[in-house]
């Protein structure tokens, strides 16, 4: 039998403290196993900063996905514009894609005529409270950028997510579409939250 041995790190708590380190851990990872492109998820533009900075000089290509238009207020993007000017102009590829475990499955579930959860927000619920909230959020925008078309199915990639806000959790994936979720793999979890 053979197998890989590889270092995890355990966060004692969630959260945006965790930021730092997590992009410092994306970036040695995706330098040991040869991957190419980082992708991390980002409301603001702070999060995507920091990884930003953290990459510098490593040759790595910078995903940010963000929230859709709309997401907290009609017709607002969240994201900073000064900062997504700023980001596009060194290389970043900043993508906006309606979530993919959720979209129109939340409106349907709040919806008082139809109402219930749905298969979809399911998943979603599995991913955030049996491994890491940040998981969910790292899944989902790998399927995001396979869907817009910036990364390629057929190589793995590092992504990140957090719980609220920053990065507490990085992980190996080998992309899909979403239209073809069940083919998505996490393969190794790089960092994450022990305590959620």
């Amino acid at each position: 039998m053979t197998f890989t041995e590889r270092k995890i790190w355990y966060f004692d708590t969630p959260g945006p403290a965790n930021t730092a380190d997590a992009a410092k851990f994306a970036v040695e990872r995706a330098q040991d196993l040869k991957i190419k492109t980082i992708i991390v998820a980002s409301t603001s533009g702070k999060t995507a900063e920091v990884f930003h900075d953290a990459m510098k000089g490593s040759g790595l290509n910078l995903v940010i996905v963000t929230h859709v238009v709309g997401f907290t207020k009609p017709g607002e993007w969240e994201f900073s514009t000064e900062i997504a000017d700023r980001l596009k102009k060194q290389g970043v590829k900043i993508v906006t894609g309606t979530h993919a475990l959720s979209g129109l499955e939340r409106a349907l579930s709040r919806s008082p005529k139809v109402g219930g959860g749905s298969r979809t927000e399911a998943i979603a619920e599995a991913l955030r409270r049996i491994v890491a909230i940040g998981l969910k959020v790292a899944v989902e925008c790998v399927l995001i950028a396979a869907d817009q078309g910036v990364i390629s199915i057929d190589e793995e990639v590092i992504a990140a997510g957090g719980t609220a806000s920053g990065a507490d959790t990085v992980c190996v994936i080998r992309p899909a579409h979403t239209a073809d979720f069940f083919s998505l793999q996490v393969r190794e979890i790089v960092a994450m939250p022990r305590v959620r």
